[in-house]
């Protein structure tokens, strides 16, 4: 297994294996932005295809939408497939149901190798919204191989025969549709078989051991966050986390202000600069209860923070630490296709801690709990607006979080 920071450390890692793909690439993104880094990735996907690899890649049609010219005509050239998940129609985001986002970000090459993160298919230092970035983005993914890797493959492979059974049902096409749902059924028994496999026994030959833990809107819409939660539950001597859209639900802030009061050192490496105004003011009204709890809390101040990652207990008997693409707020916990993988093992705990501890120590902004109290009026009108307007938005699609 091995630790990846940002797109300088996955990309060079990614484009060497897709390089080196025999048979199978299976990739599915939020973002997939060919502005400078960004295009190794697509230039890497279009040679795997011509040399004769299936190629399946499936983006999100809010994160992605339509690629600029002339990547999709080079896709369709070299035999890239590529499918659009939930694309936006005539109304936009106007109906909740368009609400539900295809958020992971995985790569499965060869049914060998597995990438597993919160890295998109975007340059650390290009941002859509505000263009070019003084420092690098923030940001996590691992590479892992092992029984995981299946469970991963047959996930995105049930994922491709929904979308292209639901193309079939719109052109009408009910011999193809019957295929293609059989073909999602198949996955959907093979992704079960997986699962049940990999939680059998250790994700490698090493002895680590490895879970990934998938979120969507039907078997398994807690996953993640139980898991968070078991391991705040758990924890004796510290927690990490670094996340970059943080607005946790009533339980697991009631789990970390516990975690804290009960003697356990509690960081969090939030957001420190502006991006969404829903993300970053509707988080604020939370702080209060976490920093009168003892809980620290340090704003990312170089470039915009994207990691969702966690360790708990580095240094102790029973090490835990996640890597993934959930948020812990509404839209990841509630709405979003989400992949986390989660680790037990020393090493690998040690090595996300020490690139954490470093980031809060030379990069971040502790928050004082009397500055804290003490912002202007005009923020904290902001802020409790914009987490009302979370909250409505909750209310419209049936949730309570």
């Amino acid at each position: 297994m091995a630790l990846l920071q940002g797109s300088g450390e996955l990309f060079p890692a990614l484009v060497a294996d897709m390089d080196a793909a025999i048979s199978d690439i299976q990739f599915e993104t939020y973002i997939f932005d060919c502005t400078g880094a960004g295009a190794e990735i697509a230039e890497a996907l279009v040679r795997a295809a011509r040399r004769g690899v299936r190629v399946h890649l499936v983006v999100d049609g809010v994160g992605t939408g339509i690629l600029c010219s002339p990547w999709p005509e080079r896709f369709e050239e070299a035999g890239v497939r590529m499918q659009v998940y939930s694309p936006l129609g005539p109304l936009g985001l106007l109906f909740p149901k368009r609400w539900r986002r295809l958020h992971r970000k995985l790569c499965v090459v060869d049914g060998c190798v597995l990438y597993c993160g919160g890295i998109n298919v975007l340059d650390d230092l290009h941002d859509p919204n505000h263009g070019a970035l003084e420092a690098p983005r923030f940001d996590f993914a691992v590479r892992m191989e092992g029984a995981i890797v299946e469970e991963a493959g047959e996930a995105m492979e049930q994922v491709w025969w929904r979308l292209q059974a639901g193309k079939d049902a719109r052109r009408h096409r009910l011999a193809d549709l019957v295929r293609d749902l059989r073909a999602a059924a198949q996955a959907r028994q093979a992704e079960r078989i997986a699962r049940e496999s990999a939680l059998a026994g250790p994700a490698d030959g090493t002895g680590l051991r490895a879970g990934l833990l998938l979120r969507d809107n039907l078997r398994n819409r807690s996953r993640i966050e139980r898991a968070y939660r078991r391991a705040i539950g758990n924890a004796r001597e510290e927690i990490i986390i670094a996340n970059a859209y943080f607005l946790p639900g009533g339980k697991l802030r009631r789990a970390l202000v516990l975690a804290a009061r009960r003697g356990v050192r509690v960081r969090l490496l939030l957001q420190g600069r502006y991006e969404y105004f829903m993300q970053y003011h509707a988080a604020r009204p939370v702080y209060g209860a976490l920093l009168a709890a003892g809980v620290e809390i340090h704003e990312y101040a170089p470039s915009f923070l994207h990691a969702k990652v966690a360790v708990i207990d580095a240094q102790g008997s029973r090490p835990w630490a996640t890597v993934g693409s959930s948020n812990l707020d509404p839209l990841s916990m509630l709405l979003a296709r989400e992949a986390n993988v989660v680790v037990e093992d020393a090493g690998f705990a040690r090595a996300l801690r020490s690139r954490l501890v470093d980031a809060m120590e030379h990069a971040g902004r502790r928050l004082d709990p009397l500055a804290y109290g003490a912002r202007p009026w005009g923020q904290r009108l902001r802020d409790r607006a914009a987490f009302a307007l979370m909250r409505l938005a909750l209310w419209v699609t049936g949730n309570r979080y």
